[in-house]
């Protein structure tokens, strides 16, 4: 069987490259032949990954306009947020899968050639919580996937009530995860957090998609 197709799609080039990493050793199975961090998916896929690091959720337009790019297949929407009215919500908006971001990496390819196949749609685990996989923006500063999605949107100038929509959280979470923030990369407000975040590579490799 040939391999399956992948577009890896997110706004941070350092997220992208991290699940490509991920997929690196099962490439008699996954083939990433696009990396669509700087424009719209050009070329054809069998599968557009979208990962939801600091991006809209599976409900909002982006997943749709990738279900309607006749150079993608399927749309597979790959997160933390794991709620299932938001995985019923990405479903009913063109995603054909839903992948658990926690998965490690065999799981994730499992879960590719499951999806691809039109068998089993959402793949979530109990152990996802507990993998940490991939790279995100402040990883070697020591911040936590959460962490960081959460401060690269206060860097992109997002507000605590966005941020919790964007990132499919609690006002409270964010609050919390705010503090967290600070803390560890020493900082004290908001406007020297989003310094420290633009210094430190949290300001988006690319703009959003425009109708």
């Amino acid at each position: 069987m040939n391999p399956i197709k992948v577009a890896i799609v997110d706004d941070y080039e350092v997220v992208v490259q991290g699940v490509a990493a991920m997929l690196r050793a099962y490439e008699e199975h996954i083939r990433v032949v696009e990396m669509a961090v700087n424009a719209a998916v050009r070329e054809s896929v069998d599968i557009a990954l979208y990962d939801s690091y600091a991006n809209p959720q599976g409900d909002a337009a982006e997943v749709r306009r990738l279900s309607r790019n006749a150079s993608v297949s399927k749309v597979v929407v790959y997160s933390w947020n794991l709620h299932r009215s938001l995985i019923d919500a990405a479903l009913g908006n063109g995603a054909h899968g839903y992948i658990a971001k926690g998965l490690p990496a065999s799981e994730l390819v499992s879960a590719l050639r499951s999806i691809h196949r039109g068998e089993q749609a959402v793949h979530l685990d109990g152990r996802a919580s507990r993998v940490v996989a991939g790279d995100w923006p402040g990883r070697e500063e020591g911040l936590t996937q959460r962490e960081s999605e959460v401060l690269a949107l206060i860097t992109q100038g997002l507000s605590n009530v966005e941020v919790a929509e964007h990132a499919g959280l609690s006002i409270n979470s964010v609050k919390t995860y705010i503090r967290s923030c600070y803390r560890r990369i020493g900082v004290s407000t908001r406007s020297q957090a989003v310094l420290w975040g633009v210094d430190h590579g949290f300001v988006p490799d690319r703009g959003r998609f425009t109708d």
